[in-house]
């Protein structure tokens, strides 16, 4: 087997040992709130007013799943379907008041004891951007 081979398999490896513990971390701050892993993470990615679709691509799902995930914050008061001040056939999503607190102790979690705390903010913006051109030559290849 060719290094370059092996090193791609050690990578994906830990990628992922990377993206479950990221997972598991998140899982276990939503259940100390009381909600679900989509439910935290649909919250962590409302920065601001979006639509559905734009909410969706943040959690990286469908379209629908983000709709089953959002039905359910909108009934416990987290999120509103507001129209869209420019499209009048969208709706925007928009946390209340009750979900902008939520977010808040969320996010405040979130960061405690975070599989990433181990990087410092030098290493933490490295990763971020070797991460970020990795997805964004997704699809690309040499051949």
């Amino acid at each position: 087997m060719e290094p370059q081979v092996i090193a791609e398999r050690e990578l994906c490896g830990l990628v992922n040992g990377l993206a479950q513990q990221i997972a598991d971390h998140v899982r276990e701050r939503a259940a100390a709130l009381g909600l679900t892993a989509p439910q935290a993470t649909a919250l962590r990615e409302m920065t601001g007013p979006m639509t559905m679709r734009e909410l969706a691509e943040r959690m990286s799902c469908e379209p629908s799943n983000a709709t089953f995930v959002v039905d359910k914050l909108e009934k416990l008061e987290l999120v509103e379907r507001r129209p869209h001040p420019t499209d009048r056939r969208a709706r925007q999503l928009v946390l209340t008041a009750k979900g902008e607190e939520l977010r808040g102790k969320l996010l405040d979690l979130l960061v405690r004891r975070s599989p990433l705390a181990a990087l410092d903010a030098g290493e933490q913006r490295a990763l971020h951007g070797l991460l970020e051109r990795a997805i964004v030559r997704r699809g690309h290849t040499d051949e």
